[in-house]
């Protein structure tokens, strides 16, 4: 990884119309370029509001193809502005055939590599079995100019084995675009839970890998269709160093540009004082492989 990494992730809701949201997040990653940033990461299907809290086959109509029109904004703005880009799109992979993948763009312009995400949940309010084929590229770190990036998304976050594989094949940081929030019916003990859980989960992939974490989320209140229901997305971004200290941090709804910077060397000395990678029981874990043990 680069020696001294700057990197921001752009917390921001998102509104019914493409062109607006998309122009929101440009605007963002050229707030952040001109701070310096090395790396950019927008949150989970950032072009439009979460489609995924209905069934609706109309929504299809959503997705494109990679590269495509989107694809091809993001790589001049990168290429523009020399900074790496993380972004989330609904994937038209084939006619019946989608994902929700993640696209690294390279400083240069070029698409890196992408990510499909591979846990997909099936929940109320969250029915993206409906919309996402689960990823078939695995848990690979995409080697960009910066360093090699471990991306994952959203529901993957609360899989150690995610991270952890992502870890042993070289990521040197983690990644999370989301899109989380909360049932505005549930008390606001049971909101600060599960937005405490989501943090440690994350903190806790930094701690168990030696490793940074970077996780963007959006904000806002997105109504379900027909329905009085929808969910309240919780914010609270946050980038995280390798013994998961907070190094930035967003509330649940502020528009904000969250940025830190990292030091590699100083990653590098983590996990040689605590080498959590040598000390695995790699003979002890085939069990590992199985749904249940009985």
């Amino acid at each position: 990884m680069k020696t001294s990494l700057t990197i921001s992730a752009i917390q921001q809701s998102c509104q019914e119309d493409r062109e607006t949201n998309l122009e929101f997040s440009i605007a963002k990653i050229r707030e952040a370029a001109a701070n310096n940033a090395d790396l950019v990461v927008l949150p989970e299907l950032h072009l439009g509001p979460y489609f995924c809290q209905n069934e609706d086959y109309n929504n299809f109509g959503l997705a494109q193809t990679i590269p495509g029109p989107t694809t091809e904004r993001l790589s001049a703005v990168a290429k523009e502005l020399g900074v790496v880009i993380v972004s989330t799109l609904f994937e038209a992979r084939a006619p019946g055939l989608y994902h929700n993948t993640a696209v690294v763009f390279d400083s240069d312009g070029s698409i890196a590599g992408r990510y499909r995400k591979m846990h997909i949940p099936d929940d109320p309010g969250f029915y993206e079995k409906y919309y996402f084929t689960p990823g078939d590229l695995g848990f690979k770190p995409i080697n960009t100019t910066i360093g090699k990036l471990g991306v994952l998304i959203c529901w993957d976050q609360w899989f150690p084995e995610a991270a952890r594989l992502m870890a042993l094949a070289g990521a040197e940081l983690l990644v999370y675009p989301t899109a989380i929030g909360w049932d505005p019916q549930d008390t606001p003990e049971e909101h600060q839970r599960q937005v405490d859980a989501w943090v440690t989960i994350q903190r806790a992939h930094a701690v168990a890998n030696g490793i940074p974490v970077v996780s963007c989320n959006r904000i806002g209140f997105e109504q379900a269709p027909n329905s009085n229901t929808g969910i309240r997305f919780w914010g609270n971004s946050f980038i995280a160093g390798p013994q998961g200290e907070i190094l930035a941090q967003a509330n649940a709804s502020e528009l904000k540009v969250v940025t830190a910077t990292l030091d590699s060397d100083r990653n590098t000395r983590i996990r040689q004082i605590w080498p959590f990678l040598r000390d695995r029981r790699i003979d002890a874990y085939a069990d590992l492989n199985k749904r249940f043990i009985d």
